[in-house]
C-alpha cells in the first residue's frame, strides 16, 4: 500500500538537512530548490508538500542552523567549566571567557553566519522572512544572555532579557557583518571588554601631568637716584 505523499516522512527531515548543507556551502541567496534535492536524495515534490516552498524551507533551515551553533557554543562552556562553575566568576571575567569561545565556534560557523546575513538583506521584500525574525528575536536575546551568563534561560527575567540580550545581539550582528567583511578585523573578546571598560570610565587614570615649574620671581627694579637739588 502506498504512502500517500512523496517519498515518505524521512524526506521531510532529508530535505531540512540538506537545505542546512547548503547554506552553509552556498549561501541564502544562491541556494536553488534543485540544490537542495540534490544535497538530501529527495525530491522537488517532497519540498512542496512537507514545506508548502522552497523558501519556508530555508526559512527553518536557517533558523535550525542558528539553533545548531547555539548548541555548540553550549557543549563547548559545558566542556570548559565544571557545572556551575561559570556561576563563581565575575559578569566581566564570565564575558571575555565565554565570549572567546563564541569568537571560535563563529569561524566554524561562518558560513551559516553569511547566510543570516543575506536572509537580513532580503527582509524588506519578504514579509513572512521579517515575521520569522521577529518571532525569533525574544528566545535569541533570552538565550544569549543564558549563554554569557552561564544561567537556565527560563531565569532570564524580561527587562534582563530586553537590556543585556539586545546588547549581546548587537554584538553578534557586528561580528557577522565584520566576519563577512575580513575575519581578520574581529575584535577578541578582551578588545570589547576594554572598550566598554574605557566607555565606562573604568579606565585605568592617566599618569599625572608634571606640575608646572614655579614661575621665576621677577628682578627687584634698582630704587631711582634722588634728584639733584635746585640751585
Amino acid at each position: 500500500m502506498g504512502s500517500g505523499y512523496p517519498g515518505g516522512m524521512g524526506h521531510r527531515e532529508d530535505l531540512l538537512t540538506g537545505a542546512k548543507r547548503c547554506l552553509e556551502e552556498k549561501g541564502w541567496s544562491r541556494t536553488t530548490a534543485r540544490d537542495i534535492v540534490a544535497a538530501s536524495g529527495a525530491n522537488l515534490a517532497s519540498i512542496g508538500y512537507h514545506y508548502g516552498s522552497k523558501d519556508a524551507l530555508m526559512r527553518e533551515a536557517l533558523f535550525a542552523s542558528m539553533s545548531d551553533w547555539a548548541d555548540d557554543v553550549q557543549r563547548s562552556f559545558e566542556a570548559d567549566e565544571p557545572v556551575g562553575g561559570g556561576r563563581d566568576a565575575g559578569l566581566r571575567e564570565r564575558f571575555e571567557t565565554r565570549w572567546t569561545r563564541v569568537l571560535e565556534l563563529f569561524d566554524k560557523h561562518q558560513g551559516v553566519w553569511r547566510s543570516q546575513l543575506e536572509a537580513i538583506l532580503q527582509v524588506r521584500h519578504d514579509p513572512e522572512l521579517r515575521a520569522a525574525f521577529g518571532r525569533a528575536q525574544p528566545e535569541g536575546r533570552q538565550g544569549l544572555v543564558g549563554m554569557v551568563h552561564g544561567v537556565d534561560e527560563s531565569e532570564v527575567d524580561e527587562e534582563t532579557s530586553r537590556v543585556m540580550g539586545s546588547f549581546y545581539m548587537t554584538l553578534v550582528s557586528g561580528m557577522i557583518v565584520q566576519m563577512a567583511i575580513d575575519p581578520d578585523l574581529m575584535p577578541s573578546a578582551h578588545d570589547l571588554v576594554e572598550a566598554m571598560r574605557r566607555i565606562l570610565g573604568d579606565a585605568p587614570e592617566a599618569a599625572p601631568e608634571a606640575p608646572e615649574a614655579p614661575e621665576t620671581p621677577a628682578t627687584p627694579e634698582a630704587p631711582a637716584a634722588p634728584e639733584a637739588p635746585a640751585s
